[in-house]
């Protein structure tokens, strides 16, 4: 929240050189969406949809989800949207059939230490400047944790695997269903389609589990779009 106000009555500084003048300077937002491209893990866990990123975690992109994430600097909201856009138009093309985004939860407890819920803020975002185009995308925070899990930094590809095995449940039917309806302008489809959004992609197992819970409630997952992935699972 200080952080926030602070971006509100100081000269902003760059979060991804710390240049004056901008929250995100041109050529930093360049390098946070010059080069959509697929990016899977190295070893793809069971379930895990087509995964693009807009850039490799390092750098100017570490640096400014570091920042809007974890320090509160929430002005980034729309320069980040705009990269996820721009992944999912590269990965898929301009969504002309009804789409749901469907953000990675965060955990309750994450969500109350930040003071925001980056991704899904990021999700809704996007959803919103996807249908100022009009394409037929809505936001659907259907996922939400039924357990508690570790804390996931540190851990190996098989620990994070099984630190998140049945960690998600989707929301009640009317819930997504409604949503669902939304997107398509009342014309609720027989196997709506989800996009999954994320921040940063590492071994994909979070996106496999969150897919797996959609998948079970009859919903098509065939993409996942994040900000980043770090470069050692590309």
């Amino acid at each position: 929240m200080l952080t926030t106000v602070l971006d509100l009555i100081l000269p902003p500084r760059c979060a991804g050189c710390g240049g004056a003048g901008a929250v995100l300077c041109p050529p930093c937002l360049g390098r946070m969406r010059a080069d959509p491209f697929p990016r899977p893990p190295g070893s793809s866990p069971r379930g895990l949809p087509e995964c693009w990123a807009a850039a490799p975690y390092e750098g100017v992109p570490r640096r400014v989800i570091l920042a809007y994430k974890e320090r509160g600097r929430t002005a980034l909201r729309p320069a980040l949207a705009a990269c996820l856009v721009a992944t999912l138009v590269a990965a898929a093309g301009t969504p002309t059939a009804p789409l749901l985004l469907v953000p990675v939860p965060s955990s309750p407890r994450a969500v109350r230490r930040r003071g925001h819920d980056p991704v899904g803020r990021l999700a809704a975002l996007a959803a919103r400047r996807l249908r100022a185009r009009g394409c037929p995308v809505v936001a659907a925070p259907v996922l939400r944790h039924r357990r508690h899990v570790r804390d996931q930094a540190g851990l190996s590809a098989s620990e994070r695997a099984g630190n998140l095995a049945g960690a998600f449940e989707v929301a009640g039917p009317g819930t997504w269903r409604a949503m669902a309806s939304t997107a398509a302008r009342g014309r609720l489809s027989a196997r709506p389609v989800a996009v999954l959004v994320d921040d940063i992609v590492t071994t994909g197992a979070t996106l496999a589990e969150a897919a797996g819970a959609l998948r079970a409630e009859g919903v098509a997952v065939p993409l996942a779009v994040a900000l980043a992935a770090t470069r050692r699972h590309l």
